[in-house]
């Protein structure tokens, strides 16, 4: 097995190259969910668990754009590897119709019921009316946000990733003084508390839009052949469909059970803390995530590219297993030395920062532990079904390897452990992260048989 990772040091300066952008990005956005968490929670724990469980529904949002953008860069890398610049403007343009169309739907949905949303989420109704004011501005952010990150992955995809992190640098940026000056009514302007975040997010949000806007028109790189932009015809729409509504499917589902893991949480008989510590460890445990979703973005457009410019079957599946099994050292390392920084930095420091005392404390502790040791298994399937089988043209089965676990493992364990059995936290939490174990043998499975593998570009009549 280990002999896969005998490649020569250009190759690692290659895979570093491409994936420390993302990591830093994927940083910087999952920073500022921290730093969006830590000013909240200034404001107090029911404050905390208000944003939460609006975010419940904010989430199905993001994971729908992540869908997208996941499904754009399928077909980009391959489309990179042949250097056909034509079917790129297709493929964002029909991307950019549909992500707008979804996000549109649902940001409205959002500002005309939000209480009656978030009253299915929760069982205290004064949280949902806290939360409103923040459930009715966030949703419109991403109406922006789908834009600018389809093409930031395309970007990515045609091994431009440092693109993304200057971007939602930027935006991070705007964010986390607007956060300040509206939250808490600085510099003159009013403390809108928890809608002061919605809004903030939503003018970063529209920075982020214009410089994507300004730097799409003036690209060398990728430059946007408007008339195939606009008019991408039905040829790429049926491409798309094929490759990436699978993919949107599994993020939406994957998303909507994710949002049900919360959903749980929130119906257990001290919510309030359960809500506000896994707000503060999910933040957390994202920070130290970064390394294995930069791993695994630089995967798909590593795998994708080899696919597109026509590499052997042979040569596509050792490159495979050496970015999966480097994949899961690094991760073992960093959720080794997670787990350590819990009782000497987390305990003592960050959590009461985050106004976590005694028992929301413990219940932080047990998420931390559990989400830690579970590193590997995570890091694994995020580059074997994001990385490899997606950018190999296998979304159906990724999506049956990313769903199944989840929803006939992970979900029914922590809603009987939380709702019927009344667990402690750390069985609670160990559940929530069930579906990673029973993953990787899946995965390591399909992965194993090579039938992933196939050329998206080229229609199966045409070979």
């Amino acid at each position: 097995m280990f002999h896969h990772l005998k490649r020569g040091p250009e190759f690692y300066r290659y895979l570093w190259r491409l994936s420390l952008p993302m990591i830093l990005q994927n940083l910087i956005t999952f920073s500022l969910g921290l730093i969006d968490t830590f000013m909240v929670s200034q404001l107090g724990n029911q404050e905390m668990a208000a944003v939460t469980t609006a975010n419940v529904p904010v989430f199905l949002m993001l994971s729908i754009v992540f869908g997208i953008q996941s499904g754009l860069g399928i077909l980009i890398s391959q489309y990179w590897g042949k250097k056909d610049l034509k079917n790129i403007s297709r493929a964002i343009g029909v991307a950019a119709a549909i992500g707008t169309g979804l996000i549109t739907v649902l940001a409205v949905l959002f500002f005309l019921f939000p209480v009656q949303v978030m009253d299915l989420l929760s069982n205290k109704h004064e949280l949902s009316v806290l939360g409103a004011p923040y459930l009715r501005i966030i949703g419109f952010s991403y109406v922006f946000n789908v834009l600018s990150s389809l093409y930031v992955s395309a970007q990515r995809s045609v091994e431009n990733p440092n693109f993304g992190m200057k971007v939602f640098g930027t935006s991070t940026i705007v964010n986390t003084v607007l956060n300040y000056l509206l939250i808490y009514g600085k510099c003159g302007l009013p403390a809108l508390g928890i809608q002061g975040a919605a809004l903030a997010t939503l003018l970063a949000r529209v920075v982020e839009f214009t410089i994507c806007l300004v730097c799409a028109l003036r690209s060398k790189t990728i430059p946007l052949d408007l008339p195939c932009l606009l008019r991408p015809g039905m040829d790429m729409l049926r491409r798309f469909v094929r490759y990436a509504s699978p993919v949107i499917v599994n993020e939406i589902f994957w998303g909507a059970g994710n949002s049900l893991l919360t959903v749980i949480l929130g119906y257990t008989h001290n919510s309030v803390e359960m809500l506000a510590a896994n707000a503060v460890t999910g933040n957390l445990s994202r920070l130290f995530l970064v390394v294995c979703f930069g791993l695994g973005a630089a995967t798909a457009v590593i795998v994708g590219k080899a696919i597109g410019e026509g590499q052997s079957h042979a040569q596509v599946m050792s490159l495979t297993q050496c970015l999966l099994l480097f994949t899961v050292v690094v991760s073992a390392g960093i959720g080794a030395f997670a787990l350590v920084l819990i009782p000497t930095v987390f305990q003592p420091y960050i959590f009461p920062l985050f106004k976590l005392f005694d028992e929301s404390a413990r219940i932080a502790t047990a998420f931390g532990v559990a989400a830690f040791a579970c590193m590997p298994f995570h890091a694994y399937s995020i580059s074997a079904i994001t990385g490899a089988m997606r950018s190999g043209g296998d979304v159906t089965w990724a999506t049956v390897l990313d769903l199944i676990p989840q929803w006939l493992l992970g979900l029914p364990l922590t809603a009987l452990l939380a709702l019927v059995w009344g667990a402690g936290p750390f069985a609670i939490a160990f559940a929530t992260h069930a579906e990673a174990a029973m993953k990787v043998p899946l995965c390591m499975w399909r992965i194993g048989t090579g039938k992933w593998i196939h050329d998206v570009t080229v229609d199966k009549e045409d070979l």
